[in-house]
């Protein structure tokens, strides 16, 4: 679950790191009201699920009220496009306007999970802002690495390594080593997949300032956070990924245009591989789980449908918990209450595998079935092709 700007830095406020004074604004009105509070200049911020906010025209410097003014009207309301938010973009519905500061240097840093080692990866470099990408891939000996060995804890020459990296004096070096270890206290203790801090500022003020604070938490640990749980905001969620919620199905959407029911994390990622070596591109990855039933297919199958690039399904279920007779049953009574009018591929192996496949073929629906994984890829990709 991804915190706004705001939330975040909230969140990273209590632990006693050093953010700049903010206030949340939803009209031009309000805005206009924090910047004269807080004084010029002011940064006017989108706050929406996404980086790359100022190459996108969400963030501006204002330096006086009619800037403030100009900025706030161009911002709010608009509907911010980056990297991140692909071509439908993201419509912006809050501001954040902070109080400006002078800036000497700005840093990168991050904390997250490193999935290859089990460790938390902490990740440093001396050129943060905007171009942290090109950094990495241009220069990457300028990004520092160093993993923590998650029952150790952060160690303090873990923190001295980092610092030598970043060549801090030993002015900043001092301030710099309590920041960390409050920023690493954030992480572990709510469970965040990430937390990035780009940039780190050093001001004039000669002190470290979070100028921006990315954090995603762990939807599965919320029961353990019902403070962070309130603060979900699905506003800039794709709204099929919003529905499949509500009925416990794993849906992500992508770009492609074949649909994909699949049980099981593993078998979806290695279907939509198939599916692209077969030359064509799945429209989603859709996990149905090995307890679904007929409802679940159903809705599953409306979620599908709704989506306008779907132009054939390719169903593939092992049954094991699900058996494939019960599963073939599902999918005629979802086929015809959804009243399915475009291809579907279904691929099914396991436990009663012949009692479903003579159900989908005594079935009156338009049911194209496959005797294997690879089969069913390139079924559906010559279908696709013809449509």
């Amino acid at each position: 679950m991804k915190l706004h700007e705001y939330q975040a830095k909230e969140l990273l406020a209590r632990y006693g790191l050093p953010v700049p004074e903010g206030q949340v604004a939803d009209s031009v009105e309000a805005g206009l009201a924090a910047a004269d509070r807080l004084g010029y200049p002011v940064a006017i911020k989108a706050q929406v699920h996404a980086g790359g906010r100022g190459r996108g025209g969400g963030v501006r410097l204002a330096r006086n009220r009619a800037e403030a003014e100009e900025a706030l009207a161009a911002i709010l309301g608009m509907t911010l496009r980056t990297r991140q938010t692909g071509e439908q973009g993201c419509r912006v519905r809050r501001v954040l306007v902070e109080q400006g500061v002078e800036i000497r240097h700005e840093f990168y840093l991050s904390i997250l999970p490193d999935r290859a080692s089990g460790a938390m990866m902490l990740i440093g470099s001396t050129r943060g802002g905007m171009n942290i990408e090109e950094v990495a891939a241009e220069n990457p000996e300028l990004i520092t690495r160093i993993r923590i060995d998650p029952l150790a804890g952060l160690q303090p020459f873990q923190v001295r390594r980092l610092a030598f990296a970043l060549a801090l004096s030993d002015v900043q070096e001092r301030s710099f080593f309590d920041l960390l270890v409050n920023l690493y206290r954030a992480a572990t203790e709510n469970d965040l997949l990430l937390v990035e801090i780009n940039p780190l500022a050093f001001t004039a003020a000669d002190r470290f300032l979070l100028l921006d604070a990315k954090v995603e938490v762990d939807s599965s640990s919320l029961f353990r956070h019902r403070d962070l749980a309130g603060l979900r905001d699905d506003a800039d969620q794709d709204p099929l990924e919003l529905e499949a919620r509500k009925y416990n199905l794993n849906y992500i959407r992508l770009d492609g245009n074949i649909g994909n029911m699949v049980n099981g994390a593993g078998l979806a990622m290695a279907t939509m591989d198939m599916i692209k070596r077969a030359g064509a591109a799945p429209a989603n990855f859709l996990d149905v789980g090995g307890g679904a039933n007929a409802v679940m297919i159903e809705h599953g199958f409306r979620i599908l449908l709704a989506d306008p690039r779907v132009r054939a399904i390719l169903i593939n279920i092992f049954g094991g918990i699900l058996r494939c007779d019960v599963l073939a049953r599902g999918v005629v009574e979802a086929a015809r209450a959804t009243e399915v009018n475009i291809p579907v591929v279904v691929r099914m192996e396991g436990t009663n595998v012949e009692q479903g496949r003579q159900i989908l073929a005594e079935s009156d629906l338009d049911l194209v079935t496959a005797v294997d994984l690879g089969d069913a890829a390139r079924k559906i990709a010559a279908i696709a092709g013809e449509l």
